[in-house]
């Protein structure tokens, strides 16, 4: 499976501090998705997860998983614009 570089990194809010991190491929992103995500199993969510699952495995653009991992963070309230 290959990295699913993004063509512009996503900044989320990471911790109790608010710290911000830039997810920069569809690998960072299922490793964020999988983790202590704050809406997980939401419809966004998942769509996410299996976006960037196949950006990486070259079944999708990947800025399509992009787009999608935006809006499970937006819908975390966690993506810092």
């Amino acid at each position: 499976m290959g990295e699913g570089w993004f063509a512009r990194p996503v900044p989320i809010s990471v911790g109790i501090a608010g710290d911000i991190r830039y997810v920069s491929s569809a690998r960072q992103a299922v490793g964020m998705l999988s983790g202590s995500w704050r809406e997980t199993g939401s419809a966004k969510h998942q769509a996410a997860l299996l976006a960037c699952q196949r950006a990486m495995s070259g079944e999708m653009p990947t800025e399509s998983a992009r787009s999608a991992f935006v809006d499970a963070a937006s819908e975390a309230r966690v993506l810092f614009e």
